[in-house]
């Protein structure tokens, strides 16, 4: 069962960056921006989207520090929380000049107030290229295969069963990086689906 059909055929579909620093700046208040929609040059010729390090910043509150490059929220496109227990996620990512100084990319998960990423299962960004096959990731309730990065929470974390099984935003993140992350992010065919 598809859960989730992101094809960026017509629009970045509700897709952005996060500037942490702007957001501060502005008084506080969360700054995304829209990611950048081609209608061709993706995977087999189909639309895309695309960010870069002019459009996130480090997420400084974040244990260790990460960037956002990629985040969606559901309020956005007026969606309910998701049940992401047991899911997969598949997506291609590709990098134009894109370097990360030894940061890995990850897909996060936020539930209603603590952030999780899954970094047993490092994702792949093809430089210059779509790769082959997408990335795909199971999205497995076992702690051990999760860091949770950030809690909202006065009253503590959400376990990691809780927040996949209500999942309010998910995305990319760069996390580990030594020097400022420069370069493109490329994003095409992400899907969620259920056995």
């Amino acid at each position: 069962m598809i859960l989730v059909d992101n094809t960026f055929d017509k629009g970045p579909e509700g897709w952005c960056s996060y500037d942490y620093h702007r957001s501060m700046v502005d008084g506080g208040e969360n700054y995304f921006v829209l990611t950048v929609h081609r209608p061709k040059g993706g995977v087999k010729d189909s639309g895309y989207v695309w960010t870069d390090n002019t459009r996130w910043t480090a997420d400084t509150p974040e244990k260790p520090l990460s960037i956002l490059p990629l985040i969606f929220y559901r309020k956005w496109m007026n969606l309910d929380p998701i049940d992401l227990r047991n899911a997969e996620v598949s997506l291609y990512l590709r990098g134009d000049e894109l370097k990360l100084w030894e940061a890995k990319a990850y897909f996060w998960i936020l539930g209603d107030g603590t952030r999780w990423h899954m970094t047993s299962k490092p994702l792949m960004i093809t430089e210059g290229r779509w790769a082959e096959e997408p990335n795909r990731v199971v999205l497995k309730s076992d702690e051990s295969l999760w860091h949770m990065s950030w809690t909202g929470r006065n009253s503590g974390p959400d376990p990691l069963d809780q927040a996949l099984g209500r999942t309010v935003s998910y995305g990319i993140s760069f996390v580990g990086f030594v020097l400022g992350i420069t370069g493109k992010l490329c994003m095409d065919g992400f899907q969620i689906r259920k056995p």
